[in-house]
């Protein structure tokens, strides 16, 4: 129930926010006839005081209703953020699933031996990934696999291999703060009473180190995945740019340019929601992970 007021709260601020910055949807670098302009502002109800706009935005808002794109005659925003979201969920999710299957190994393995050339490496490289970010990250993959090796595509989201170079640029700059928080973690583990009770029980290293030990350390992982999410999110803007992908992030950075109120508030929207069900989600994995938390 907390997110409606939220969510309330946030539509609120954007819708007055877009509203005062100077220019409209129909500036362009081609001024458009005073009246031509004032006949389009009369058809989106934009020529009305403010309060109207608001009282009628939180009507339509109650009922799902996103409002129409200025950009896109015939549209709603419903409609393209239905369509674009597809791909920014994909985009996302591939992202994920690098940062974890990268971040979560390398910190395990980098906490077996510390201070040895099996823990300086690991650390060394996420101290890197940490100090580069994804417009940076992003056409250095594309001079080297795309350009130089033309091993994939420099743009484009048409065929399978074209989400490798994305899910990269997105996901190994965050695969390196997992692997330093699973190292921290796994260190901290290693000198619990359960874990030596399990050697005294003669249960084998790997299944100590990697069952018993990684599953009460990943709790600070996945602590940080809500976050992380919002870092995945907000990074998808010029991942998507970068690579030309028609995403919900491109989506959003293009209505910014042209002002578009409507589709500025909706996508907002749509992340904020996101990320709450998001946190939602965390929430229920710490209680799997630790039946402490479910007992309270």
């Amino acid at each position: 129930m907390e997110m409606i007021p939220v969510l309330l709260v946030i539509a609120t601020v954007v819708f007055f926010m877009v509203r005062f910055v100077p220019g409209g949807p129909f500036d362009q670098e081609k001024t458009l006839p005073e009246t031509v302009k004032a006949q389009l502002n009369a058809h989106y109800g934009l020529d009305q005081p403010l309060a109207v706009q608001y009282v009628r935005y939180l009507g339509n808002l109650a009922k799902g209703d996103l409002g129409p794109s200025y950009r896109y005659p015939g549209w709603t925003v419903n409609e393209l953020i239905a369509e674009r979201a597809v791909v920014s969920a994909e985009l996302g999710f591939w992202g994920l699933l690098v940062a974890v299957l990268v971040g979560i190994p390398a910190g395990a393995v980098a906490a077996i031996r510390p201070n040895s050339w099996l823990d300086h490496v690991p650390t060394s490289l996420a101290t890197l990934g940490i100090c580069i970010p994804t417009f940076v990250l992003g056409p250095l993959l594309i001079l080297i696999f795309a350009l130089k090796l033309g091993w994939f595509h420099a743009l484009g989201w048409n065929e399978a291999s074209d989400r490798i170079l994305p899910a990269l640029a997105l996901g190994l700059v965050f695969a390196a703060p997992i692997a330093r928080l699973t190292r921290g973690s796994m260190l901290e583990v290693r000198n619990q009473d359960y874990m030596r009770t399990a050697h005294a029980k003669g249960l084998s290293a790997v299944r100590i180190y990697f069952v018993h030990g990684l599953r009460n350390a990943l709790l600070s992982v996945v602590t940080y995945i809500g976050p992380a999410a919002a870092g995945l999110i907000s990074g998808s803007f010029v991942v998507e740019s970068m690579f030309n992908i028609p995403g919900l992030g491109k989506l959003f950075v293009m209505s910014a340019f042209n002002r578009e109120y409507t589709m500025i508030c909706g996508t907002v929207l749509f992340y904020a929601a996101a990320l709450l069900l998001l946190n939602l989600v965390v929430d229920v994995l710490l209680v799997l992970l630790n039946p402490r938390i479910k007992a309270e």
